[in-house]
């Protein structure tokens, strides 16, 4: 009697045993119905004994069938707890802040999730400002977010490990009847006298509205009134609809009807985005996401900034290895 019979033969011989067909359980184990066959002989041969009577209308067990189908079914659900013992408990969902659903950041989480298994799941949460998801990631809350890291508080940044991603162009959301929106692009000089909305008033986006302030300073250009915290794309095209505002944007941008986006030129002013995690995380879809944006930047030139000139902070330009 041999001690150590391989366990695929154990499956294949309850397979036909509860089958009581070759076809059917070899259509069962997705193998040919030779290959099963093939098995169940050797099977036999090591034990030494039939275990099935097969006529060309049935099949059937022998006696040692009969006394080996419970053996068998104990042996295989050892083996399976044994498995399942030390088989590695699957990833937990990473999860990931892009802000909206479109633009860089969805860009780089639609890029991971084309690089990992179905078993690693990047769920996105949709976070306005990298102010309020820093302190979400910090708190391991949020695992990932994107963003300008440059004015975020010290002691949270301190906790944070970062990438960055792409010196993103910065646009002016106008009304369709505004007299600069039949221009292909706008001069940051043809904003002067103008009143723009940079989500003043909204603590999670702080770094944003700071960004805003660096760029209107010295250019006759206002800063919309402070104004509650919007929430959702559906919410903030209705605000800016109904109070009229001019936004600053990226130039990768929601729709809003009734409005047309144009891009900022002479000089470019430069939105910075890197992603950023907790500090110490280890995630296979962190990997992706990291790899996803480098990728990304190269092919697309994102951390170049543009040949024309351009406009971004100091401390922005160190954080994201700009010189110029």
């Amino acid at each position: 009697m041999p001690y150590d019979i391989d366990p695929r033969l154990l499956r294949a011989f309850l397979a036909v045993a509860e089958e009581l067909h070759f076809t059917r359980a070899a259509a069962r184990l997705y193998v040919a119905q030779q290959a099963l066959s093939r098995d169940i002989r050797r099977l036999e041969r090591e034990l030494g004994t039939p275990l099935f009577v097969r006529t060309t209308r049935q099949v059937s067990l022998t006696a040692d069938g009969t006394r080996l189908l419970p053996l068998a079914r104990r042996v295989l659900t050892a083996h399976d707890e044994l498995a399942g013992a030390f088989r590695a408990a699957p990833e937990r969902p990473l999860l990931v802040d892009v802000g909206v659903p479109i633009g860089t950041a969805h860009g780089v989480l639609e890029a991971a999730r084309d690089r990992v298994p179905d078993s690693c799941e990047l769920v996105a949460r949709f976070h306005s400002g990298l102010t309020g998801a820093a302190v979400e990631v910090a708190a391991g809350r949020l695992d990932v977010s994107f963003g300008r890291i440059a004015a975020l508080p010290p002691g949270i940044r301190a906790g944070l490990d970062d990438q960055p991603v792409r010196l993103e162009p910065m646009a002016v959301l106008l009304r369709e009847d505004h007299p600069l929106a039949a221009r292909p692009a706008v001069a940051l000089a043809e904003l002067a006298g103008e009143t723009l909305y940079a989500a003043a008033g909204n603590p999670q986006t702080a770094e944003w509205t700071d960004l805003a302030e660096r760029l209107f300073a010295g250019r006759g250009i206002a800063a919309a009134e402070p104004f509650p915290e919007i929430e959702g794309s559906q919410e903030f095209v209705r605000v800016v609809r109904k109070r009229g505002w001019s936004v600053l944007a990226s130039v990768e941008f929601i729709e809003v009807p009734g409005m047309v986006l144009r891009p900022l030129v002479d000089p470019v002013p430069l939105s910075p985005v890197s992603m950023v995690w907790r500090r110490g995380l280890r995630h296979p879809g962190l990997d992706a996401l990291r790899a996803a944006a480098r990728e990304l930047a190269e092919r697309r030139g994102w951390l170049v900034p543009p040949g024309s000139a351009w406009w971004l902070p100091e401390q922005d330009a160190r954080v994201m290895g700009v010189r110029g």
